[in-house]
């Protein structure tokens, strides 16, 4: 049952932020995958990417997203969580999948150091190069994109609650035409 919503979008877009405030809105629990991520290993996400390399990073994060079992959660990820297949394939199967969407220029504005955030960065990779390699995933991967572009928490988490409710309302719909076609 897809009756979670998980944000996705890059580090600085308010996954988390949103994510609380939605919670609240639509009566769910908050769940962030990143502190999910640091309470089984015991360790800070850059941690984890200078101990482990990158890859060992988006394996611990892909595993991770990947047994997500939740009902009812707004469930906030690690921009990175696009990488790993497995783990999308689990967030797409169990919650409607909402894009917050920025451009460069605001993520740029919103960010301080990449690595105290411990933002997954490839080697020679700067924020612009990210960007354009993560913004193809994130609308691959998306149900919803809500363009955040100037607009306040509340306008956000307001039209991504008006499109849940919807899409509750066509996942009842289907669920009784299967149950009249049996």
């Amino acid at each position: 049952m897809k009756n979670n919503i998980v944000l996705i979008g890059m580090p600085g877009a308010g996954k988390s932020t949103v994510g609380v405030v939605l919670a609240k809105v639509v009566g769910y629990k908050f769940v962030d995958s990143d502190l999910v991520i640091q309470e089984q290993t015991g360790k800070l996400l850059h941690e984890l990417i200078t101990e482990h390399g990158l890859n060992g990073f988006l394996e611990i994060e892909n595993q991770t997203n990947a047994s997500l079992n939740l009902n009812k959660a707004v469930v906030a990820t690690g921009g990175s969580v696009i990488y790993g297949a497995e783990a999308m394939n689990n967030l797409r199967e169990i919650g409607l999948v909402v894009y917050l969407k920025l451009s460069l220029e605001s993520i740029a504005e919103r960010l301080g150091d990449l690595q105290q955030r411990g933002v997954a960065l490839k080697e020679g990779f700067g924020l612009k190069e990210l960007y354009e390699e993560r913004v193809p995933l994130y609308e691959k991967y998306a149900d919803v994109v809500i363009d955040c572009e100037e607009k306040l928490i509340r306008e956000i988490t307001e039209e991504i609650a008006g499109v849940y409710e919807k899409h509750l309302e066509s996942l009842a719909l289907n669920t009784q035409k299967l149950g009249a076609n049996e």
